[in-house]
């Protein structure tokens, strides 16, 4: 199947996997980015650090083959494993982005973009649970087929 193909499934939850791919190259951005405000702002360190452990976390989530090539802890693996249905992502997505609108208390900073798209991605999934979608992933990200390729 083809990208082309699997947006015009349309399922939520493709739609969702590669809005969380591009939330998670903004986390990583806005994060670097806003860490160099540490002299006006000091909280925004903070968010920086989140909004930076958020990518690698959806790197992790969105990217399922990784779990099998890169060397992490058994109890790392499980935890993401269990984010598995459309609600838990959903609401993983959701924590995430209320984390990054929460930055907003101490300084207006582009850590809301993090958060805008954080939460369309958690909206895309909500709608795919809501809707009874399953969770398909990506086969260009590494969904079925593609780990049992590799191994």
């Amino acid at each position: 199947m083809t990208l082309k193909e699997e947006f015009q499934t349309r399922n939520f939850s493709i739609y969702g996997q590669w809005l969380g791919i591009l939330s998670m190259i903004i986390c990583f951005a806005v994060g670097i980015a806003n860490i160099f405000a540490f002299l006006t702002h000091p909280l925004i360190i903070v968010f920086c650090a989140l909004a930076l452990v958020s990518a690698f976390l959806i790197l992790f989530i969105e990217v399922p083959l990784l779990l099998r090539i890169c060397p992490t802890s058994s109890t790392f693996d499980a935890a993401i494993r269990r984010i598995s249905t459309n609600y838990l992502r959903a609401a993983a997505y959701a924590v995430m982005a209320v984390l990054q609108f929460l930055s907003t208390l101490d300084a207006n900073t582009s850590l809301i973009a993090a958060g805008v798209f954080l939460a369309l991605t958690a909206i895309c999934y909500l709608l795919a649970a809501i809707k009874g979608q399953a969770f398909v992933g990506s086969k260009t990200l590494g969904g079925q087929g593609v780990a049992q390729m590799i191994v």
